[in-house]
């Protein structure tokens, strides 16, 4: 996988780039439609090569500016396709045995694709973990998607799943959110399994964050770009922070770069303390 951004290992084999580009509230305006798919067109140019979208953004509107922004870098020579690591997610009300397949043929549709590289669970539903397992076990016999995974999922809820062939768990994690830490966290990390981390930076609340500015300062970086840092350096993480303008992009792959001393880190954990008791897991 070509690009700028350092890769991590599945469980399943294949490789994730710890830095993506997320699209939560893409797609929900037509109007908006040219300017996003720009957006998403100009992160692949400047490197990003993992792109997460879900059925449920924009009802399939986040899908569509995905897919037309693939579709015209390929056509324009600036990717290869099997550089990029597409993830989408299915409802949990569409992620029955029938459900799941006819789903994941929306979302390919929209996106133009044959292909979905990562396929999750959005959150937990109706439907048995065992139900949705089996159905993303046959779309992967299929080759309609390379690996499946869960998001929102806690640590009971993944021990009930009980799937080594489970490629990634999708929850909030951030330096305002460290709760994953507990026990969610070790729990992947002891089989292999990233956790995908969104809102990394706390819908950009971090950057306003008075101790992470005053340490930005010294660094010649901005409060967030340590935020977003601080999440890249843990080991089994990656983040896909949602950024529709160029700067906050190139903000964001830079921080990809941006290596935190054992003096800064202790810093950031006085700042932001790690948790000391098991909480549930957050969700927006």
């Amino acid at each position: 996988m070509d690009g700028t951004v350092r890769t991590i290992d599945l469980p399943t084999q294949g490789k994730i780039p710890v830095l993506g580009l997320g699209t939560w509230r893409l797609g929900e305006d037509p109007a908006l439609r040219r300017e996003e798919v720009t957006a998403v067109r100009a992160a692949i140019a400047m490197g990003y090569r993992l792109i997460d979208t879900a059925e449920m953004y924009g009802e399939g509107g986040a899908e569509q500016v995905v897919g037309q922004a693939i579709a015209e870098a390929l056509r324009a020579g600036e990717v290869r396709r099997e550089a990029l690591f597409v993830v989408s997610k299915v409802y949990p009300h569409n992620a029955s045995r029938r459900g799941t397949p006819a789903a994941c043929a929306r979302s390919l549709a929209r996106l133009g694709l044959d292909r979905i590289d990562l396929y999750l669970l959005h959150w937990r539903g109706q439907f048995p973990l065992a139900e949705t397992a089996e159905a993303m076990r046959s779309l992967v016999d299929k080759g309609l998607i390379a690996h499946w995974g869960v998001s929102n999922l806690d640590t009971a809820d993944m021990e009930e799943l009980a799937a080594p062939d489970c490629a990634a768990d999708q929850v909030y994690y951030s330096l305002g959110e460290r709760g994953p830490e507990f026990s969610l966290l070790p729990w992947l990390r002891g089989r292999g399994m990233p956790l995908m981390a969104y809102s990394p930076i706390d819908q950009g609340a971090l950057a306003e964050d008075a101790g992470l500015q005053n340490m930005a300062r010294r660094r010649g970086v901005t409060a967030a770009q340590l935020a977003l840092a601080w999440v890249l350096a843990q080991p089994g993480v990656v983040a896909i922070p949602k950024a529709v303008s160029e700067t906050h992009q190139r903000d964001n792959l830079a921080a990809a770069a941006l290596s935190l001393s054992a003096d800064e880190l202790a810093e950031i954990d006085r700042l932001h303390p790690p948790p000391r008791r098991k909480k549930p897991l957050s969700m927006i």
